[in-house]
């Protein structure tokens, strides 16, 4: 597995157990805020944990536009 494929795998495990949903309803392409029903604040708040995780921090700018979880692991994984 690459790393950019074990970044999202920790990403997805990590939403699905901080928004309580079944692991295999989350896939790469999913937008998260129509899978896991969220607003702003919930995404602001899974993205500090994320930042937690992965001891990086991402700037906004590069967020902007960002909704599914292949672009957000790919975003992390160029800080990593």
């Amino acid at each position: 597995m690459t790393a950019s494929n074990q970044t999202l795998e920790q990403i997805l495990n990590l939403a699905a157990a901080h928004f309580k949903v079944p692991r295999e309803k989350l896939t790469a392409d999913d937008d998260f805020f129509k899978t896991l029903g969220i607003d702003s604040l919930q995404a602001l708040d899974l993205l500090t944990r994320l930042e937690h995780h992965f001891h990086i921090e991402l700037p906004d700018y590069e967020l902007q536009g960002v909704s599914d979880f292949r672009t957000l692991a790919e975003r992390i994984q160029v800080r990593l």
